[in-house]
């Protein structure tokens, strides 16, 4: 079983407890290469077993030391498809980790005592402190990753989560990046000149995060081309005026089928959230162009009148099938369409 790690430091996991439901976690040990962010943003992880070797060719460390070193919180020893089970038919718990002497009455309060992730603002809270410049691209086998040298385009991403290989990912297609902070304004964005504009992923309610919707609302009156996936994809939709809501059990994992409508191709997603924007609140200038085959939920639209879309999902793979880098691919394309018109004008 791999991915583990790519999972462990997605801030979009940021206060919650994460299990899987593969018995060994741990086999193929840490490596430097895929973690997809500072640190670890989840609050603890629960697993099977935590094999005592590990062998892997790119491994630096035991799972075990890195969560010691990351001063993680994590339980092995527990049935986690059965705890699975109850949280597909109950939706998702509160939890809490104890360590030492047990205390069932304790655990229960302090769990109970967790008001949940509804009204939660943690984007500002996992993202950059400050802006910071991006050119880092995909992992080679031997290669390891390499360095854009003559960037095509311009990218200012929003940081409200996000994950480094969503920024190699747009690197890799000639994009130079500049993340700025969750709260950085539509001003601070456009005073830098960019070609496209990226919203990224992150954890939380997408509603008490007012700051980006009023950014984003902004950046799309500019027309500029606008890319959001997961968190993103939300903030794009409150500020066109749809509504979010939260879900009973969210979807997570890395075989998540979606149809595209505007092909008809089914591609298999790697899908992390608890928040979804209701289909039917979207305003007429939207339309749908993705829809999950689990739930018939929206996952994913377009503008009618912007160069602006996004995606729920997470089309960057880290873990997870890489069926849907097309969004990348599309996202460039608008990219040089505004560019080739703005020549013609001029």
């Amino acid at each position: 079983m791999t991915g583990y790690q790519e999972i462990l430091t997605d801030p979009s996991y940021a206060h919650q407890l994460v299990t899987f439901t593969y018995p060994h976690i741990g086999n193929t040990g840490v490596n430097h290469e895929d973690i997809d962010a500072a640190k670890i943003q989840a609050a603890g992880l629960i697993i099977r077993d935590l094999p005592v070797l590990s062998s892997n060719f790119r491994q630096h460390q035991p799972l075990a030391d890195y969560l010691r070193e990351q001063q993680m919180v994590a339980i092995a020893g527990i049935d986690t498809r059965r705890l699975t089970r109850i949280l597909r038919e109950r939706g998702a718990q509160n939890g809490c980790i104890l360590a030492g002497d047990t205390d069932a009455e304790k655990a229960l309060a302090l769990a109970r005592a967790f008001a949940g992730l509804s009204g939660k603002d943690l984007a500002q809270v996992v993202s950059t402190s400050k802006p910071y410049a991006w050119t880092q691209t995909e992992w080679q086998l031997s290669a390891g990753y390499g360095t854009l040298t003559q960037p095509s385009y311009h990218v200012v991403a929003f940081d409200y989560g996000v994950k480094f290989n969503i920024l190699r990912m747009l690197a890799q297609r000639g994009c130079r990046v500049t993340v700025l902070p969750a709260q950085a304004s539509a001003a601070e964005a456009l005073a830098l000149k960019p070609d496209g504009i990226f919203l990224s992923n992150g954890p939380g309610d997408p509603q008490p995060c007012d700051y980006a919707i009023r950014a984003v609302r902004e950046l799309i009156e500019q027309k500029l081309p606008t890319f959001g996936i997961c968190l993103g994809h939300q903030i794009m939709a409150l500020a066109i005026g749809a509504q979010t809501v939260k879900m009973k059990t969210g979807h997570h994992g890395a075989n998540h089928p979606v149809k595209d409508l505007d092909d008809g191709r089914v591609v298999i997603t790697s899908q992390n959230h608890g928040f979804a924007v209701d289909a039917q609140s979207l305003p007429a200038h939207a339309r749908i162009t993705h829809v999950s085959l689990f739930d018939g939920t929206l996952q994913g639209f377009a503008l009618k009148d912007s160069p602006a879309f996004c995606f729920q999902g997470h089309p960057e793979a880290s873990p997870g099938p890489h069926d849907l880098g097309y969004l990348f691919d599309r996202f460039i394309s608008l990219m040089a369409r505004e560019r080739a018109s703005n020549k013609v004008a001029i």
